[in-house]
């Protein structure tokens, strides 16, 4: 077993900018410079767009090397090269927020996984228009919030929202069947971090009871896509996406079964992935180092 990261020692360079000759020996020769041992290095360059990206997991010996100064000395390299970047202690968690309405299964095995330390996250809340899940947060001792929508309220709804993520200084929202569609305003305010859920039978299957038509359809395939949130519903840039297979046996509530425990994976990797800083935006699409 690898032995646990130490706070301070350990640390994560993401980074996107136009491509040009000298990146790697510019990133390295900084690490190198600041004590810096890497860990893990992953890097793709994105022909089409003439952009490069790249994670460096490394950690540094010199005790004096802290994440504040690693951040200042980096920032003349960035204007250099025109780097958009962001620079994490590995073992601080992300502080994420989970929306629910009615279905829990996407809620139930995200607790699951943050409790036994499967994924690096803290929870200080838990947000929905219902309260059927309160008594689920308290078994978890997650202060739960109930935040009731109606046509009517949706303005004052978001606006708490907002006031909760400000307050418990939140860096991502997560919608685990979250039934409830976000005001454009507040997609642009939680771009980058806010991620969705959903069944991947869109566009084809919409509105109510879509396991029903997909039956009645014949469908092959069961899956689901995770998603950065952004005004165009439900087409925000992919994370992740898995499919399970089924056939004529399958009945639609056999397939509604399924379909949940797809939900549950694929939301899961895409928190771990975004926690781990393994998610970088690249125009409408993401590039994910796994």
């Amino acid at each position: 077993m690898s032995p646990r990261p130490q706070p301070g020692r350990e640390f994560v360079l993401t980074l996107s900018c136009p491509d040009r000759a000298g990146l790697v020996h510019a990133v390295t020769s900084f690490l190198v410079s600041h004590s810096g041992n890497i860990l893990e290095s992953q890097q793709f360059d994105d022909r089409r767009q003439e952009r490069f990206f790249m994670r460096v997991h490394f950690e540094v010996t010199h005790p004096a090397t802290s994440l504040e100064q690693l951040r200042t000395d980096f920032g003349p390299v960035a204007e250099t090269y025109r780097i958009t970047w962001q620079l994490h202690d590995v073992t601080t968690p992300t502080r994420a927020l989970i929306m629910v309405s009615k279905f829990g299964h996407c809620l139930n095995d995200l607790l699951f996984r943050q409790s036994t330390g499967s994924l690096n996250i803290e929870i200080p809340a838990i947000v929905s228009n219902h309260r059927d899940f309160e008594p689920l947060a308290r078994n978890y001792g997650i202060p739960f919030h109930h935040v009731p929508v109606t046509q009517e309220t949706k303005a004052e709804a978001e606006a708490r929202l907002l006031e909760l993520v400000a307050e418990l200084d939140i860096d991502l929202v997560v919608l685990a069947r979250y039934m409830q569609i976000l005001s454009d305003d507040l997609c642009k305010r939680l771009d980058g971090r806010a991620i969705n859920i959903h069944h991947s039978f869109l566009p084809s299957f919409k509105g109510a009871r879509p396991y029903e038509q997909a039956h009645r359809r014949g469908v092959k395939l069961v899956g689901a896509t995770a998603h950065y949130v952004t005004p165009d519903l439900d087409e925000g840039p992919i994370i992740e996406q898995d499919v399970v297979r089924v056939d004529h046996s399958h009945t639609p509530d056999e397939l509604v079964t399924m379909g949940r425990d797809v939900e549950a994976r694929v939301l899961a990797r895409a928190v771990q992935w975004h926690s781990e800083s393994r998610v970088l935006a690249n125009g409408n699409c993401t590039v994910v180092f796994r």
